[in-house]
């Protein structure tokens, strides 16, 4: 049985890069592709994955899989807080 979790060693990738590339990601497939809003955390997700798990942390799948959902979430968590304080910002 597994019982251990992954070794993660964070870089500078993880510190300043991966999320404000997946951001970019998401914002240019709203641009190309007409993304709607409902789907942005799934394609953050989805590219926080492979990014992770292809480039980032390439030699190690538990660490790709942990890591590329954690981009994902962080890149959402801040595409709906931009969203809800641009709106605040508005309403005043």
């Amino acid at each position: 049985m597994y019982n251990e979790l992954p070794v993660i060693h964070t870089n500078i990738w993880d510190a300043l890069l991966a999320v404000p590339i997946i951001l970019i990601i998401v914002f240019l497939l709203r641009m190309f592709f007409k993304l709607s809003e409902s789907w942005f955390s799934t394609a953050a997700t989805a590219a926080g994955l492979v990014l992770a798990i292809f480039i980032s942390h390439s030699g190690n799948l538990p660490a790709g899989i942990f890591m590329g959902f954690f981009y994902g979430g962080a890149a959402s968590g801040t595409i709906y807080s931009l969203k809800v304080w641009f709106n605040a910002y508005r309403k005043e």
